[in-house]
């Protein structure tokens, strides 16, 4: 396992922060690490943020300039065989290659902030965890190796990893306030512009030791340049165990290349901006039970804390809007409590700025007995130099359930079409539906199948 550097004090921006020890740039690493540890104002402890391992503290400890030179050039051999330990470790632990990091693990206590209606995690917050985690392995992937290739400055672009799918993705198990989610991120396939990253998602219950595994995820990331906006960067190849994991991970790439094609704009019967537009005009004296009934919309203005490093809408911030206002849409229409039960695959057609107006609208597109299928897309609008422009950015599907008071599965009112846009919309959520039922058996038959071997 890899040994890091948490920061536990307040240091300077030329510190090492959250970086493992290499063999490569390995002197100027170890200057700066001596440096550290030689500061009183600073103080370290090594963790191993792959999980286990207890953090042991560094004490400070204070010398004057002169000394600090002289130690530098005694203990540097001191400090190149620290670093040959912490790359073995990491050798071990599956990373072949000096400085790949593939993953990382990311943990947070649920608080009350988090909780929906039910007293239960939102989906959404779940989601952009997800993506946050996914954003920082590939980030620090696409940034740290293109560091150790690069022969020169010159040659070293910073860049950022944009999302731009996410997978078909199952709530297994609801997560509660007061249990610590845990998120194991790792990139498990890159291409030339593009990269794989699976997220698994476990709940911890502190109180009684238990660990259950609550979601898992796919996505996509493309790495943009921070100081180029728009330009879309190389990807280092992370190392695999054997060709045959490589020809799987090409098989996965071909696999959502062509369902990206598919299902990109105009390849549905999705609702067009104008439609969506014509509908809110209607007042609300409408039949119930109806798509135009339930029909929600959120209008959200781009800040600063919503970007990523390249002036951006983070992908988890735009997935948490859509399961919220997706959310809302069930409960119209069901009138009960409601929680996420998959989201289908996310397509991310446009990058949204910052400063954008982003039209969120779900609206329901398929019932069946114990659950209502909840189309979702965001409408971005650009008002810069004196008008204004409106695109579609992202498209999705929500599947929600019913509960009662007692968490019992509720039967969901039937959805009642009338335009011919709707009840075409309502045949391919039928499709889907019967697609997601196939799926889970199979899913079930291989879990039980691997239970049966092991």
């Amino acid at each position: 396992m890899a040994n890091f550097l948490r920061r536990t004090k307040s240091v300077s921006n030329n510190c090492l922060y959250g970086r493992g020890l290499t063999l490569t740039n390995t002197r100027k690493n170890a200057a700066n690490v001596r440096r550290l540890f030689s500061s009183s104002s600073c103080s370290f402890s090594f963790i191993n943020i792959n999980g286990g391992g207890s953090a042991t503290p560094a004490k400070p400890h204070q010398q004057d300039p002169i000394t600090e030179k002289k130690n530098l050039l005694k203990n540097s051999q001191s400090l190149l065989s620290m670093s040959s330990v912490a790359y073995s470790k990491m050798a071990t632990s599956g990373v072949t290659t000096p400085g790949e990091q593939k993953s990382v693990e990311v943990c947070r206590l649920m608080g009350p902030q988090d909780a929906n209606i039910s007293g239960n995690v939102h989906g959404g917050v779940i989601l952009k965890m997800i993506e946050q985690a996914g954003l920082i392995v590939s980030t620090r992937h696409c940034n740290v190796m293109r560091t150790h290739e690069s022969t020169s400055e010159d040659e070293f672009e910073q860049c950022v990893a944009g999302l731009v799918r996410v997978e078909k993705t199952d709530f297994v198990q609801p997560m509660y306030i007061g249990e610590v989610a845990q998120l194991h991120a790792e990139i498990t396939h890159t291409a030339y512009h593009s990269m794989e990253v699976q997220v698994r998602v476990w709940a911890e219950d502190v109180m009684h030791g238990t660990k259950r595994m609550t979601n898992e995820a796919t996505l996509w990331y493309v790495p943009t340049s921070v100081k180029t906006l728009g330009k879309v960067l190389p990807i280092p190849k992370i190392s695999y165990l054997s060709a045959e994991e490589e020809a799987a991970g090409w098989e996965r790439y071909n696999k959502q290349k062509e369902a990206r094609r598919r299902q990109g704009l105009g390849s549905t019967v999705s609702f067009t901006m104008a439609e969506v537009e014509h509908l809110m005009d209607q007042d609300n004296c409408i039949t119930e039970h109806s798509v135009p009934y339930a029909q929600s919309s959120l209008i959200h203005l781009a800040g600063v804390t919503d970007c990523n490093f390249a002036s951006y809408v983070n992908g988890g911030v735009t997935m948490k809007l859509m399961d919220e206002v997706a959310g809302i849409t069930a409960f119209k229409h069901c009138k009960t409590t409601v929680v996420t039960a998959s989201m289908d695959a996310v397509n991310f057609h446009q990058p949204i700025p910052r400063g954008s107006v982003m039209h969120v609208v779900g609206r329901p597109s398929f019932t069946s007995k114990h659950s209502i299928e909840i189309e979702v897309f965001v409408d971005m609008e650009t008002m810069f130099k004196g008008h204004s422009k409106k695109q579609r950015a992202v498209h999705a599907f929500f599947t929600f359930v019913s509960l009662s008071n007692n968490k019992e599965v509720l039967d969901i009112p039937h959805l009642k079409v009338q335009t011919e846009g709707e009840i075409s919309r309502f045949k391919e959520g039928a499709a889907r539906y019967e697609l997601r039922k196939q799926a889970r058996s199979k899913g079930k038959k291989q879990h039980q199948n691997a239970a049966s071997c092991s």
